[in-house]
């Protein structure tokens, strides 16, 4: 089965890749097929923005589509940087400039009132089918600087519950099995073998 990822990061890519490495699946994504692509992620949920991908890349190159959009939402800034969560310093900004402003915000706030949540939308989108969504979220909470070299984005500042290590501390093993992605994308495998 081939499927194609409707994204261009990188980090994405490889992590996806990693959660379904067991599945008999050919794995393309816009970085292949169409580095030029441009989707506008003007939707006001992750849905809309997963569905929105999948729906445009499938429409131009016709394969099952997965469509992606994930973020990080922190109780202390009433659900922040949510869906700007890629962009949140500002258009271009750098993980690490995200982080900072990030950790700006949360400033003088206490380790008990820094809880967070990752969320991780995905849009599988079929020829002839309605696109069906699939969540996954994992509980944490934001510590007060970074830790760790693995992962990418937030992971260096976000623990999940249960763990006193970040998401740039654990393994991809480990941090697969807990992840909001890793949990999302386990349903989206259920549903394309149940096809």
């Amino acid at each position: 089965m081939k499927i194609v990822l409707a994204t261009k990061n990188p980090h994405k890519v490889t992590e996806i890749k990693s959660i379904v490495k067991d599945k008999n699946w050919e794995i393309v994504s816009l970085l292949d097929i169409a580095p030029d692509f441009e989707i506008i992620e003007d939707g006001k949920t992750f849905e809309e923005n997963a569905q929105k991908k999948a729906e445009m890349v499938i429409k131009e190159f016709g394969f099952i589509t997965i469509g992606e959009d994930t973020g990080l939402e922190v109780d202390a800034l009433n659900g922040r940087p949510g869906v700007y969560s890629a962009r949140y310093a500002n258009e271009k900004a750098s993980y690490e400039q995200n982080v900072i402003k990030l950790l700006d915000e949360l400033k003088g706030i206490p380790i008990e009132k820094r809880t967070a949540r990752f969320r991780c939308v995905c849009a599988v989108a079929l020829l002839e089918k309605k696109t069906e969504l699939f969540e996954g979220v994992c509980e944490g909470r934001i510590i007060f600087g970074p830790k760790g070299e693995k992962g990418f984005g937030y992971d260096p500042v976000f623990v999940p519950d249960g763990y006193e290590k970040t998401f740039a501390e654990l393994s991809s093993e480990e941090k697969n099995k807990i992840s909001h992605r890793g949990k999302a994308l386990r349903k989206v495998s259920k549903f394309l073998e149940s096809l």
